[in-house]
């Protein structure tokens, strides 16, 4: 059985304060809607995930709740802000179209990054150096842009992104064309961020990503959002399979096992009753069934996508993820 993801518990997140809050936002863009009655809650200090294929709305999204382009429907609020404008210092954002000035030094590009959200350039540009030290890019300071490696360069431009030490960071599609290593730490870094307090939503095409970091998550397709909350209830809403080994080929114990038990050759597989495991298991042993083996396997946040959005939509989304791993 696997071990259940680190979450906070609904009764907590019950209590936090939101840093973002979007009820029913749509937008259209010449008579096509984009995105079509959003709804989504992120507590502070959660690292949150927009999960979905390549043209589901995600960046349509996440420019909506930025105050970047705004709803033709709904509202949304930042930190409690209906005009996130207003509290640009306390927000940091990485658009899915990267884009530095080549010919600008890695430290000077973060600076700059500072500058336009308010800090002093001197300031910004001494703390870009410290961040480029802690993150093992210090040797890449005084290079320019476009001497360093794609990796290094959309790290520089992440730094610039935290440099001015926002409360909520906004990651559009920050894995992709990362290798794996670079994935890792970005995955390092947005932790330490959320343990810290900052608060974090990322969109993505990756499950895995978003299973491995996120406490929430919004599943996003044809611009709907067919669910969002945990990633613990997401998983949920599919019963955990049981696969259990006998000793015993047949017996009256067999009567026990759940409607939906099939036998595939030294297993029965069967979804994990409403009632639980302990009446079964009591029935298997006063039936001497002879238990071998029993695990309980609760059901992935791929197959949750699968449950909630529909095949097409996880076809979509495997799709994009083979043609950027082609790239």
């Amino acid at each position: 059985m696997d071990a259940a993801p680190s979450v906070t518990p609904v009764s907590e997140n019950a209590m936090r304060p939101l840093a973002i809050e979007a009820r029913g936002l749509v937008k259209r863009f010449d008579g096509t809607t984009a995105v079509d009655g959003v709804d989504i809650s992120v507590p502070e200090g959660a690292i949150y995930g927009i999960l979905g294929p390549n043209g589901a709305g995600k960046t349509t999204t996440l420019r909506m709740l930025l105050g970047i382009i705004d709803p033709d429907e709904g509202v949304r609020k930042v930190f409690g802000h209906s005009r996130p404008h207003d509290i640009g210092r306390l927000i940091g954002y990485l658009p899915e179209e990267r884009g530095l000035y080549p010919a600008m030094k890695a430290v000077d590009a973060i600076g700059f990054l500072g500058a336009l959200r308010g800090m002093p350039l001197a300031e910004a540009t001494a703390r870009g150096r410290e961040l480029l030290e802690e993150n093992g890019l210090g040797h890449a300071a005084d290079k320019q842009i476009r001497q360093l490696s794609k990796g290094m360069a959309q790290t520089v431009q992440l730094l610039g992104t935290l440099v001015h030490r926002p409360r909520l960071v906004v990651l559009d599609e920050p894995f992709s064309g990362l290798d794996a290593l670079n994935q890792g730490k970005l995955e390092r870094m947005i932790r330490a961020l959320a343990e810290d307090g900052t608060t974090v939503i990322f969109s993505t095409h990756v499950i895995a990503h978003a299973e491995r970091l996120c406490e929430g998550v919004a599943i996003i397709a044809g611009g709907k959002v067919p669910y969002a909350g945990s990633v613990d209830a997401a998983r949920d809403r599919i019963p955990a399979q049981v696969r259990l080994e006998t000793r015993a080929r047949e017996g009256a114990w067999r009567a026990a096992l759940p409607a939906d038990a099939r036998h595939e050759g030294d297993y029965w597989y069967f979804s994990l009753p409403d009632s639980g495991i302990e009446p079964l298991l009591r029935a298997l042993i006063e039936g001497e069934a002879g238990i071998l083996s029993l695990s309980i396997e609760r059901a992935g946040l791929h197959d949750a996508f699968v449950h909630i959005a529909g095949e097409a939509a996880a076809r979509a989304l495997e799709e994009g993820n083979a043609a950027e791993q082609d790239q």
